[in-house]
């Protein structure tokens, strides 16, 4: 009775793991611009960002769970502070500070999202154990790891690509493996679908901001479809 009771046991463990690895794909969002790992199809939330200029900003919450793990990615579109920081700046009253430039400071609100975004995670009731520059695809970013309360870990990436801001974290139960499959997958997509992959770092306050052209493409990065060499589509 024992060795049937062990092959049975042994045969759920065989149908049960390539169950838990198919949990995991490649999720694509072409009007976002993004993709990444998800343990399955994402929840999508439409919400709003309040900017460290108090600008208004549209943004969606893309979301999963498996198990005692929480994924998301948090999008905000950064294009519309601009016509917002023009009119604040129109109606501003004479003298005042934000009225310098005409513009309402929406060029440094947009310099800063990436810095304002972490700063979120420092209110938090958790430890950051670890906080650096990265980049995701050369795609510059900033990267936190965090111990909550209940020693849970957070692991974080924040960046901005062309006037978007991107926040990634996984949640992984206290003991487990770090959220790998999910935190090392980020990358980018065009307008048509095709992976981004720089030659060199893409900086949003500059390439972003159009200061100077973004630099040129090295291929399709991780993503289906390898993009068209040099600039920007």
């Amino acid at each position: 009775m024992r060795r049937v009771l062990t092959r049975l046991f042994a045969l759920v463990l065989l149908v049960a793991a390539p169950a838990a690895a198919q949990d995991w794909t490649e999720y694509q969002n072409v009007r976002d611009g993004f993709k990444v790992n998800f343990p399955g199809q994402p929840a999508m939330t439409e919400t709003t960002w309040i900017s460290e200029y108090e600008y208004t900003l549209p943004a969606r919450v893309y979301s999963a769970r498996r198990g005692q793990e929480r994924y998301s990615v948090t999008v905000v579109d950064y294009a519309p502070a601009e016509p917002q920081g023009v009119a604040r700046a129109k109606t501003c009253p004479a003298g005042a500070e934000v009225c310098i430039g005409g513009d309402g400071h929406w060029r440094h609100d947009t310099r800063g999202a990436i810095v304002f975004a972490v700063s979120k995670f420092f209110e938090r009731d958790a430890k950051v154990t670890r906080y650096n520059w990265g980049h995701q695809d050369l795609v510059e970013g900033h990267l936190l790891q965090l111990t909550n309360r209940d020693l849970s870990r957070t692991f974080a990436f924040v960046a901005m690509h062309e006037m978007k801001l991107y926040v990634a974290e996984g949640t992984v139960p206290a003991g487990s493996p770090e959220p790998g499959l999910f935190q090392q997958s980020m990358g980018w997509l065009d307008r048509n679908g095709n992976g981004i992959r720089y030659q060199t770092i893409y900086a949003n306050q500059f390439h972003g901001l159009k200061q100077i052209p973004p630099p040129p493409r090295a291929g399709g990065g991780r993503g289906r479809g390898a993009g068209p060499q040099g600039g920007a589509p």
